[in-house]
């Protein structure tokens, strides 16, 4: 398989048989079943996507965790490489207590129904969140081997020590048994109890420790693949076709007239529209293009968003607001009483772009009966609940593959170029790769939402801080939802536009806003208080994600 033909898909049960390897625990059948097609082989974009329409059991140590005959291990990682180096620090945490070398671990791309399903990686957490799991598998994993040597060589556990795999007897290192040859082609019945002790991390030689990053060398020689260079075959190439800059969220541009006749000279070009979703297709990248930029289309945009940014915020303080205690500790008022000095003032942010490196890239093929999706989401398991809402197909017969695009800050586009792919070749009935224009992942983007804010900190006579009290003032973001109970995602343009359902905001913690973690919950502040002030709904802003 070249590097960039992601059009044949590597079942994971097949990728296990064909590297001799043996999984720590079992599956349910059913679950093992569904990661294969009649035949168990490999399916290709050109006959149907493989089905992917369950989670790998979390429950199970398999489904973290596979033993090869070469006394090698895959790991099941369901956190996303977004240039943060977390392809490399996560399989640290499990060579390092499984007793493996860095050389004997390695993990495969994120799909559904192959890669277990830990949520998005967001938030600078991919470490914090995915690394806890991973430890405990591993180390669930070791104990599990462990007791199969024990029985191998008659000696008891606590007599065994690993190195690089190899279990051996203490004081008779010629006593000794392989990860590998311990499993041989038997799999285990291992629950992941997240019981199993973990190593003291005094002891660790693995994390903490400098290693070179599994995929550095790749990106450093220009040999990486990313998602604009991944092509299948008997592929379109597509352009989304917008209103230049969006309004305000829920009044957003609708299409008053489409004259298809502007692109007429373009060999193959055809226009691609569902609803006030409109966009181009071609058979090379560069017609796509300029169809795009030649298509005619009139547009209605509602003239809803604040003229200037001392509007906005004026209008944040202004609005009914939602208003929560965030933070609420000691007493505030009493402490700036006393306070030697106090500082204040206020401090107001617009919006900011996330500004991707590259434009976001994806590529969808939906036949009546199944889709494959290939894109850079940053939550697979959500963009296969879109794909499946877009496309009204049951969403086991969904699968969504991670590749890796280029860096950006934070949330931006990924999702909604993803869906927009997926729209657009159920539309035309063949494989699309889409790719934005600058104009439409600047224009279209959810920008990091406004935000104003009233910031008062009193410090005593040695400049310690004694009180510290914030009030925030911003529309909801990161909260904003579509899809029946049960199958709700984030909230993007493609599926509004194509759909004209609207999205309901979440008023839980998800909503965001101040809250702890992003106000200053590291520090040892004594008297501390949060407000925050929420406007609900979005309409006459525009939608954000952090």
């Amino acid at each position: 398989m070249s590097n960039n033909d992601f059009g044949k898909g590597l079942q994971r049960r097949t990728f296990l048989k064909a590297g001799g390897a043996l999984i720590i625990g079992a599956a349910v059948a059913p679950e093992l079943l569904a990661q294969e097609g009649q035949s168990g082989a490999a399916v290709s974009v050109a006959s149907g996507a493989a089905l992917s329409g369950f989670e790998p059991n979390p429950d199970q140590i398999d489904s973290w965790i596979a033993i090869h005959a070469d006394n090698t291990a895959t790991i099941f990682i369901g956190h996303h490489e977004l240039g943060q180096g977390i392809s490399t620090t996560l399989l640290q945490i499990a060579a390092e207590e499984l007793d493996l070398d860095m050389a004997q671990v390695k993990s495969i791309p994120l799909e559904t129904g192959k890669t277990p399903n830990q949520g998005g990686t967001y938030a600078s957490a991919g470490i914090a969140r995915g690394g806890p799991r991973i430890r405990l598998a591993a180390a669930e994993g070791r104990q599990a081997l462990l007791k199969l040597a024990s029985s191998r060589l008659g000696a008891p556990v606590e007599k065994l020590t690993v190195a690089s795999g190899v279990v051996s007897v203490m004081g008779n290192p010629s006593q000794s048994v392989t990860y590998g040859q311990l499993v041989g082609d038997r799999r285990f019945s291992v629950p992941f109890t997240g019981s199993a002790p973990i190593k003291d991390y005094h002891t660790h030689k693995i994390v903490g420790t400098r290693v070179p990053r599994v995929d550095i060398p790749a990106k450093a020689s220009g040999k990486y693949v990313y998602m604009q260079h991944v092509r299948v075959p008997g592929m379109l190439h597509g352009r989304v076709v917008r209103h230049r800059g969006r309004g305000a969220y829920y009044h957003d541009a609708t299409v008053v007239s489409v004259d298809e006749s502007s692109i007429a000279d373009i060999p193959g070009a055809r226009v691609v529209r569902r609803k006030d979703f409109v966009g181009v297709v071609a058979p090379d990248e560069w017609s796509a293009v300029k169809a795009a930029e030649r298509l005619r289309v009139t547009w209605d945009m509602p003239a809803m968003l604040p003229s200037s940014p001392e509007e906005l915020f004026e209008r944040l303080r202004s609005a009914k607001t939602d208003d929560q205690i965030v933070v609420d500790r000691g007493d505030v008022a009493t402490a700036f009483a006393g306070a030697a000095h106090i500082a204040s003032g206020r401090y107001d942010s617009p919006y900011q772009m996330h500004a991707p490196f590259g434009a976001h890239c994806a590529i969808a093929d939906v036949k009546a009966d199944s889709a494959l999706l290939i894109c850079s989401s940053q939550n697979i398991y959500e963009s296969r609940l879109a794909a499946a809402s877009v496309t009204g197909l049951p969403v086991e017969r969904v699968t969504v593959r991670y590749v890796e695009t280029s860096g950006t800050y934070g949330r931006s586009a990924h999702a909604d170029c993803a869906q927009s792919a997926v729209i657009m070749s159920q539309e035309v009935g063949a494989p699309v790769r889409l790719q934005f224009m600058r104009w439409d992942d600047h224009g279209w983007e959810a920008y990091q939402p406004a935000h104003t804010a009233d910031v008062k900190v009193g410090v005593d006579a040695n400049g310690r801080i004694v009180a510290y009290e914030y009030h925030g003032w911003q529309h909801g973001f990161g909260g904003a939802y579509i899809g029946p109970k049960g199958q709700q995602h984030m909230a993007e343009y493609a599926e509004s536009l194509a759909t004209g359902r609207k999205a309901t905001l979440n008023n839980g913690l998800r909503a965001q806003g101040p809250t702890p973690f992003n106000t200053g919950d590291m520090y040892a502040i004594p008297n501390w208080k949060i407000v925050t002030h929420r406007v609900s709904p979005l309409d006459g802003y525009l939608k954000g994600n952090p």
